[in-house]
């Protein structure tokens, strides 16, 4: 029994190892996603994101000793209403403006905006020279109702990806596809079915859970129902296209869970699921726009939150359509029915 068991243990390591394509993802994937991630989170040790209202983008810390406080990203900010409104989404901790005029915003339901105004108020020289407190208008928005959104959409894109990249590539690796290669189906009507068929799965799914949650916790929703239903469609089918396109070739199923790690990872943390990116690089946040998942949370959290309508979210949306749009061409034209 036992040389059965090490018969089959050194045939899997071999082929393992023979697959060198699998074995460099599995390498390089950790170590890509290591400095990716440092790089994008090189300000991560910052606890709190505060906004300063003022003139100009260089910020002076000898305006009052809060700016001098270590573990705070200040963040320059001009437009009062842009700024108030990150305060109240969440993508704020903190609001604050010196100068002539001493004040400001707090989000009451915000935790690390309690701990950051604890702090500005203890950094205070005098209570003479007290800053004022300024409310929100409007009903402040519950971290639960920024949340949802990524959640939903960090549960379609590994819905979406693995649904269809990996299992294609499954087809492919146990003979499956080439067996359809026989019959008069084309490459491109196998990747509109596999879309259709992943559409309705991921589509009837989300429903539920966005109702379940939008029942049980009164999450809030100022826009149309109609227009987040779009969003969703159009996001999920250029999710989809995108898996398709990494399955397109791809013959080992280890390679193709390594590829597309490589893509859920970067763009579950640049994409806004959990946290604002409020403050991170430039670049980072530029970096951020070339995915998918981003211009959906976006288009959701402003439908959501905002009662964006279905003109405010366009852009958006021509983006996402124009991304599966390349996503399907680049699929359809590379695409390999068997192994060779």
């Amino acid at each position: 029994m036992l040389r059965r068991i090490y018969a089959i243990f050194q045939a899997r390591n071999r082929e393992f190892l023979r697959d060198r394509g699998t074995l460099a993802w599995n390498l390089i994937l950790p170590v890509a996603l290591m400095f990716g991630l440092s790089f994008a989170f090189s300000n991560d040790r910052d606890a709190y994101t505060v906004g300063v209202l003022q003139e100009g983008p260089e910020i002076n810390s000898a305006e009052h000793a809060f700016l001098k406080t270590s573990y705070i990203n200040f963040v320059a900010y001009d437009d009062i209403e842009l700024a108030v409104k990150k305060v109240s989404r969440h993508q704020l901790d903190l609001l604050v403006e010196f100068g002539e005029t001493r004040r400001y915003w707090i989000n009451p339901e915000s935790p690390k905006g309690y701990f950051a105004e604890i702090i500005l108020l203890q950094s205070e020289a005098a209570p003479s020279m007290s800053i004022a407190k300024q409310q929100i208008s409007g009903a402040a928005v519950g971290y639960a109702d920024w949340l949802l959104p990524g959640i939903l959409g960090m549960n379609m894109m590994f819905s979406c990806l693995f649904g269809v990249g990996y299992v294609v590539v499954r087809y492919r690796k146990n003979g499956f596809l080439k067996r359809l290669r026989a019959t008069p189906l084309s490459s491109f009507e196998f990747i509109a079915a596999q879309i259709a068929s992943r559409m309705v799965l991921i589509l009837t799914i989300t429903t539920f859970i966005y109702t379940g949650t939008h029942w049980i916790l009164g999450t809030r929703m100022e826009g149309s129902y109609f227009t987040l239903f779009l969003i969703a469609v159009v996001g999920a089918i250029s999710l989809v296209s995108m898996g398709l396109v990494v399955s397109a070739r791809v013959t080992s199923e280890e390679l193709a869970g390594g590829v597309l790690n490589l893509i859920n990872w970067p763009m579950m943390m640049l994409s806004g699921v959990w946290f604002s990116l409020e403050g991170a690089p430039e670049a980072v946040q530029t970096a951020a726009s070339i995915f998918p998942l981003t211009h959906i949370l976006n288009s959701a959290r402003a439908v959501m939150l905002d009662g964006a309508t279905l003109a405010d979210v366009a852009p958006s949306l021509l983006a996402l359509s124009a991304m599966s749009t390349v996503f399907l061409a680049v699929g359809a034209k590379v695409f390999r029915w068997g192994q060779y």
